[in-house]
């Protein structure tokens, strides 16, 4: 199990299948049998509070699941401040899922600072691994938001799954992306022109 800090109220966890197996668990009665999943959350972030200072004392949680991944599976933690009339903890689970572009996909950030938390949570990533995703991966801006654009994508590379999952937490993915292509290209500002994460990593995800 691995467990990630990804901004002061979000984690993310990575769990491998075997891991799963052991606790004679599958992704799917992971997010159905609730006894069992209270019982490993609550292991969770003990070890995440311990490992990643990640406290959830009197916090509501919000569990987001990726099953996307065949070999492990990713979810994300994020804390909220508790009502000012209660204390208790309250765990919501969830799936997302995410569409799988063959060769463009635009990813759009509500704001720059959350494209650099992004960069920040890949930045431990393999370092020739965005290369090998995308011919080219520029940041745009329109209309007082980021659009990451990655062009001619390799979906056959083997960090492909995990980097898509890492993005969708960070941005929300556009379907119709070639028509929305030409308004960035027509309207939209360049920011980053090539290599836009390898950049955002050296300069913005200190």
């Amino acid at each position: 199990m691995k467990i990630e800090k990804l901004t002061e109220n979000k984690i993310r966890v990575i769990i491998p299948s075997e891991e799963l197996g052991e606790n004679h668990l599958t992704v799917h009665s992971l997010m159905t049998r609730a006894i069992e999943t209270q019982e490993i959350f609550s292991e969770i972030l003990k070890k995440a509070e311990k490992e990643v200072d990640f406290s959830t004392e009197g916090c509501k949680l919000l569990i987001e699941a990726f099953s996307s991944l065949e070999d492990v599976f990713v979810f994300t933690i994020t804390r909220y401040l508790p009502d000012t009339d209660t204390k208790k903890k309250k765990l919501i689970a969830k799936r997302k899922s995410f569409h799988k572009i063959s060769d463009l996909t635009i990813c759009q950030f509500e704001n720059f600072d959350i494209f650099c938390e992004f960069c920040k949570s890949v930045k431990n990533l393999h370092k020739n691994i965005f290369a090998k995703l995308a011919k080219n991966i520029s940041l745009y801006t329109w209309k007082d938001s980021y659009y990451l654009v990655l062009r001619n994508i390799n979906t056959k590379s083997e960090d492909f799954n995990l980097f898509y999952s890492t993005l969708s937490e960070f941005g929300k993915l556009l379907s119709y992306s070639d028509h929305f292509e030409s308004k960035l290209l027509e309207h939209g500002k360049v920011i980053i022109k090539k290599n836009a994460i390898d950049v955002g990593i050296r300069f913005f995800a200190t």
